[in-house]
């Protein structure tokens, strides 16, 4: 079952503009290394689950690994070879708005070699280029 909201206030949302960048959830708050996105993107359920399964199995589920992403944008699709005019699709799937800057996931308790080879495998998931980060001392 992928991510989504348990229930929402209003089921269809606009599309909305993907410019700016992440001015919170920007800076490491619970690991002491990180994933952080360079470009703005919507990231599906499913590649959040996709990414989070490659970086547990890689650290052999050792360490603690968060999830700093969540999917709380429908996205509506009109079923193909439908005619125009009769309204806004359904919502297939949930997505999470990302903007440069924004950490998506954390991880603690590895040796950073580990972790970034994770990370690395993690990245490879993810439909945008993103850095790895680990914390100051």
């Amino acid at each position: 079952m992928p991510l989504m909201p348990k229930r929402v206030k209003f089921r269809k949302q606009h599309r909305g503009w993907m410019g700016g960048v992440a001015t919170r959830g920007s800076r490491l708050a619970y690991g002491d290394y990180g994933l952080k996105a360079l470009e703005c993107a919507w990231l599906t359920a499913i590649q959040i689950e996709a990414s989070r399964v490659a970086l547990t199995r890689h650290v052999k589920r050792g360490g603690k690994i968060w999830l700093r992403v969540f999917p709380d944008k429908p996205y509506s699709k009109t079923p193909a070879e439908t005619r125009m005019g009769k309204g806004k699709g359904a919502p297939e799937y949930y997505v999470a708005v990302i903007k440069p800057g924004k950490i998506l996931f954390e991880m603690g308790g590895v040796p950073e070699q580990l972790a970034r080879s994770a990370m690395r495998l993690c990245a490879h998931k993810l439909p945008f280029r993103t850095k790895f980060v680990k914390r100051e001392a």
